[in-house]
């Protein structure tokens, strides 16, 4: 099963990731000024993933990426794929184990697990 994994950027802006079963990075999230923001933002996807929308691109280098949409906004950013194929599997990963994905804390100096 996947997990969010919140953490602080260099600006001390904060982020999550969702990271795929293996521990690799699936997508980004944008930056977020409050933690409890980040932690919202999580739950709500966690509640609405059903209605998440996933935009295909293809970078000038060729790789394939998403932008993650709810309720029509720009919710996060995926990592860069080889193929199609591999970032269909990504998607596929978010819809079935995103929901009951456990949040992991790790921008501050105690690790905070919760489900």
């Amino acid at each position: 099963m996947g997990a969010f994994v919140i953490s602080k950027r260099y600006n001390d802006e904060y982020k999550f990731v969702f990271t795929s079963r293996k521990g690799k990075v699936v997508f980004t999230s944008l930056s977020y000024e409050l933690k409890f923001e980040c932690e919202e933002d999580i739950e709500k996807f966690k509640a609405t993933i059903g209605l998440a929308d996933f935009l295909k691109f293809k970078s000038s280098s060729g790789k394939f990426y998403f932008k993650l949409m709810l309720e029509g906004n720009h919710f996060a950013t995926s990592r860069k794929y080889t193929t199609s194929l591999r970032l269909q599997k990504g998607i596929d990963e978010i819809v079935r184990y995103g929901a009951n994905s456990e949040v992991l804390d790790f921008s501050g100096n105690d690790f905070i697990f919760s489900d």
